[in-house]
C-alpha cells in the first residue's frame, strides 16, 4: 500500500522541516549521542537536564526544531498528526533525541492536558516552563497495589481540607520524576462514587512538604537517569488550585492524555526499529561466516526480511491512527489507537531480537545500543496499556460494528 492512498504523506511544511531535523540530528545529535546518554544516566536532579542536553536543547530551539508535537501553531510547530509520526520517527533513532527538541515523554502528555484543561493561572505557572524548555514533569497514575489497567480502582486519596487537598498514597514506575519540576498526579476524590466519576487530577510541585520521592526502581537493572521512581505521600498538602480541570474529571482527562500519547510512543518506536534492522543488516553483510558473511545464509536473511514487513507494516497502522485523530479527534481513533499500539510494541520488540540474534553474544551487551533497545521496548507492551488492554478494545469494537450491522439490516443480534 502506498501511504498517499491514505493520504498519509507529509504536507509542504512537514516535508520541510523533516528535511531541517534529519540534518540537525545528524549533525549534531547522532555523533554525541554515547556521550549524551552517559550524562542523561548521570542525572541525578534538581537540576533537569545535564549540560550537553541543555546545549542540543537550545540549538534545536534555535533552529525552529521545538515543541514539534503540539498542533496548536500558538504554542507548538502547528503539524498535523500525520506530519509529526513522520518526524517522530526520525527522533526514535536515539533515545534522547526526542527530549533534545522538547518532545519528550511524559511531558508532552502533560503539556497537552495542561493546554486543554488548565486555567489561566495554571499554564502560567507550569506549562509556560514546560513550553520555554525550562523544566520537566512527571505523571503520577500506576500503583503498586492496584491493576493500572483499570485506573478506577487508585487507592491514593486526596481529601477536603480547609481550603485544600491533603495526598496519601504511593505511586511507582513514574518516569522522569527525578529532576521533575511538579508531578501531575491521579489520585481517588470519591471511592464510593461512579466508576468514571472518581478520580481527580493534582498538580503537585516535586518539592511540595509530604511527597517523598522513595527510590528509582530498576527496570532490567536499570536506574539512571530521570529514572522510574516510586513516590510515597503522606499528608501532602495542596492549594484548591491545584485541581487541574474539574473534581472527578480524571478519568476522562487521563484518556485525552494517554490516546495521542499512545501513538507519539508508537511513532518513536518505529524509528527505533528501523535503527535496529539497519544495525542487523550492517552486521550481516559484513561479519564473516564461513566462507562468505552472514548475510550469505537463509536464516539470517529470514530475520532481515520478517523484521521489514512487520516494520512497514507497523508505519502504516501507526500513521493511519495518525490521520485517523487529524480528521475524526482522539475519542473517536480509539480502535485506531489500540491497533497501531498493539501492533507496534509487539513488533519493535521482536526487531530488536532479531537484531540481537544477529549480533549474536555483542548484541546483549552494552557496547551496542540493542539491549537497551529491548528493554525500552518490552516496556512498551506494558506502559500506556498493555497488550491486553489493547486486544480487548480492539474485540470490543469489532463486536459493537456487528451490532451496528445487525441493526441497519433490521435484526437483532444474538445471544452471547
Amino acid at each position: 500500500m502506498d501511504p498517499a492512498d491514505l493520504d498519509l504523506s507529509l504536507s509542504d511544511r512537514g516535508r520541510a522541516l523533516y528535511g531541517r531535523l534529519r540534518a540537525f540530528l545528524d549533525e549534531h545529535v547522532h555523533p554525541v549521542g554515547d556521550e549524551l546518554t552517559a550524562q542523561m544516566d548521570a542525572l541525578d536532579g534538581p537540576e533537569p537536564f545535564p549540560p550537553l542536553m541543555a546545549q542540543l536543547r537550545a540549538m534545536a530551539r534555535e533552529a525552529g526544531l521545538w515543541n514539534l508535537f503540539l498542533a496548536d501553531p500558538e504554542h507548538g510547530a502547528g503539524l498535523s498528526n500525520v506530519d509529526y509520526g513522520h518526524l517522530c520517527e526520525l527522533l526514535g533513532h536515539h533515545e534522547w533525541a526526542p527530549m533534545v527538541c522538547n518532545c519528550q515523554f511524559p511531558d508532552t502528555g502533560n503539556m497537552e492536558i495542561l493546554l486543554q484543561h488548565g486555567d489561566e493561572a495554571q499554564r502560567a505557572r507550569w506549562l509556560a516552563p514546560l513550553l520555554g524548555g525550562e523544566t520537566r514533569s512527571c505523571f503520577a497514575l500506576t500503583e503498586p497495589d492496584v491493576s493500572s489497567s483499570d485506573p478506577t480502582g487508585i487507592e491514593t486519596r486526596a481529601r477536603r481540607d480547609g481550603d485544600g487537598w491533603v495526598l496519601d498514597g504511593r505511586k511507582w514506575f513514574i518516569s522522569g520524576a527525578i529532576g521533575a519540576e511538579v508531578c501531575i498526579l491521579m489520585a481517588s476524590t470519591d471511592p464510593g462514587g461512579p466508576r468514571h466519576e472518581r478520580l481527580t487530577v493534582f498538580l503537585v510541585p516535586m518539592d511540595a512538604p509530604g511527597l517523598e520521592v522513595v527510590r528509582r526502581v530498576p527496570l532490567f537493572g536499570h536506574a539512571g537517569g530521570p529514572g522510574h521512581a516510586e513516590l510515597r505521600l503522606e499528608g501532602c498538602r495542596v492549594g484548591d488550585d491545584a485541581v487541574l480541570g474539574e473534581v472527578g474529571q480524571g478519568f476522562q482527562i487521563a484518556q485525552d492524555r494517554l490516546g495521542p500519547g499512545r501513538i507519539h510512543h508508537c511513532m518513536r518506536q518505529v524509528g527505533a526499529a528501523e535503527h535496529a534492522l539497519a544495525l542487523a543488516t550492517d552486521r550481516a553483510a559484513t561479519r564473516p561466516h564461513l566462507d562468505g558473511v552472514l548475510a550469505d545464509t537463509q536464516l539470517v536473511r529470514e530475520h532481515l526480511a520478517e523484521a521489514r514487513v512487520e516494520l512497514d507494516a507497523a508505519r502504516l497502522l501507526v500513521l493511519r491512527a495518525a490521520r485517523a485523530i487529524d480528521l475524526h479527534g482522539k475519542r473517536a481513533a480509539y480502535r485506531h489507537i489500540s491497533i497501531a499500539k498493539l501492533h507496534t510494541a509487539r513488533m519493535v520488540q521482536d526487531v530488536v531480537d532479531r537484531a540481537i540474534q544477529v549480533h549474536g553474544a555483542l548484541g546483549m551487551s552494552d557496547d551496542t545500543p540493542l539491549a537497551r533497545m529491548w528493554v525500552v521496548a518490552r516496556a512498551l507492551r506494558l506502559g500506556d496499556g498493555a497488550d491486553e488492554v489493547h486486544v480487548l478494545t480492539i474485540a470490543k469494537h469489532e463486536l459493537r460494528d456487528r451490532e451496528r450491522r445487525l441493526a441497519e439490516q433490521g435484526g437483532a443480534p444474538a445471544a452471547a
